[in-house]
């Protein structure tokens, strides 16, 4: 009896050794990841399929036709899956991956988006829109390119996108550079992530970027090596912003006004509730607007471009001084970016007549960074003249990459 009991424990035994032989292997070959979940294969181009877009492109912006000749490989454009924290719950996120074909080392370079509120215009559902191609390209210059889709979007479309939300959009972008760092090169063979990092955003993007170049450098320095950053047109002081949008009779993009307010509410950055801040009968359609099915104009046209018709008189004429509003003024310093000292490579682009983002706001940002002790040769400032803020988009990428090419010693 005794050899009997033994060996119907022996499976159990088996079964316990394997368990812990294999728990034992995937700590030891890092495949018990912390943030990376999947990647899959979106498309890929040619170099000469590149260069044929740039040739297209130029057509209309003949400019385009300066980077034709940094394009060197093939590339291939991943959608990217991973974990982060959105209100203290996990949450699987996603964004595009373009790594280039030829094996070797490469640095990653990181573009942040601007406003979107369209679930279908999320960079992992639109990956082959002109407007990312020529974002995806530069991944042919020899970086691996990421576009975060942001919370709210791709993956992650239970959660409220938190726009111009700071904590949870540089937690976003963090966690996704942690799982690139945990993609096991046998998914990438002969493609070596060299923990060098580059950014680059316009608009909400070049906010989100500069929020991001402060954290890194400030927060993340032992695990990400920052090299660069490029910002277009970000809304840095977000009290300034608020302030431009509301202190004139007419702001053309209403939509802007409520998505802030929508983000702020969901994310309790405001304590108000709408009825304090927007009018009958706009304070009950935000919450309904940003349902990913409505653009930009479509929620504009849900709502009215005059500011006393939109907008409470007392909201007008207390947020910055009634204790009613403590909670709006503190939300508004939360997610602005304070400059500081940076040791980092930082250029700041705005186009001269944007009416969308004042450039005001890189004005200020840039002397303030001066300021705190920044140096001149660190810390560079480009007004594209007579740029509105759509316009100011490719002019801030082609100065960026040339910006990020010349820190990193390429042609």
């Amino acid at each position: 009896m005794k050899t009997n009991r033994q060996f119907y424990k022996l499976p159990y035994l088996i079964v316990f050794f394997l368990v812990f032989l294999f728990s034992c292997s995937k700590d030891d070959n890092g495949s018990d990841y912390t943030y990376y979940e999947s990647k899959d294969l979106l498309i890929s181009y040619t170099s000469s399929q590149l260069k044929g877009l740039v040739d297209f492109a130029s057509l209309t912006i003949p400019d385009l036709a300066g980077i034709k000749p940094l394009i060197k490989s093939d590339i291939d454009i991943y959608k990217v899956v991973y974990k982060t924290t959105i209100k203290d719950k996990q949450t699987e996120a996603s964004g595009v991956m373009c790594v280039p074909k030829d094996p070797g080392s490469y640095p990653v370079l990181s573009f942040q988006n601007g406003t979107n509120t369209l679930y279908s215009n999320a960079p992992t559902e639109i990956a082959t829109g002109l407007t990312y191609q020529l974002v995806e390209l530069i991944a042919s210059m020899g970086y691996i390119v990421v576009i975060a889709d942001y919370p709210g979007f791709g993956e992650s479309t239970e959660v409220v996108h938190p726009y111009l939300v700071k904590e949870p959009t540089v937690t976003s972008l963090v966690d996704y550079f942690s799982a690139l760092k945990e993609i096991p090169g046998e998914e990438l063979p002969g493609i070596t992530l060299n923990n060098d990092f580059y950014l680059i955003g316009y608009s909400q993007g070049g906010w989100a970027t500069l929020a991001l170049h402060k954290s890194l450098e400030l927060d993340y320095s032992n695990d990400f090596n920052l090299r660069g950053t490029v910002c277009g047109a970000g809304p840095y002081d977000i009290g300034l912003l608020l302030g431009q949008m509301t202190s004139k009779a007419t702001y053309p993009v209403p939509a802007y006004l409520a998505y802030i307010v929508n983000a702020y509410t969901s994310y309790s950055q405001f304590t108000n509730p709408i009825t304090d801040i927007f009018n009958p009968p706009y304070a009950s359609k935000v919450s309904t607007l940003f349902n990913g099915n409505l653009s930009i104009d479509q929620v504009s046209s849900q709502l009215t471009t005059s500011i006393p018709g939109l907008i409470t008189p007392d909201f007008l004429s207390g947020y910055l001084t009634a204790a009613k509003y403590s909670s709006v003024r503190d939300a508004l310093t939360r997610n602005s970016i304070s400059a500081w000292k940076t040791n980092v490579p930082l250029l700041l682009v705005h186009g001269g007549s944007d009416t969308q983002v004042n450039p005001i706001s890189t004005e200020n940002m840039y002397a303030a960074m001066i300021q705190a002790g920044t140096s001149t040769l660190i810390c560079k400032k480009i007004i594209v003249p007579g740029a509105d803020h759509g316009d100011g988009l490719i002019p801030s990428m082609l100065e960026g990459i040339f910006f990020l090419n010349g820190i990193r010693g390429t042609k």
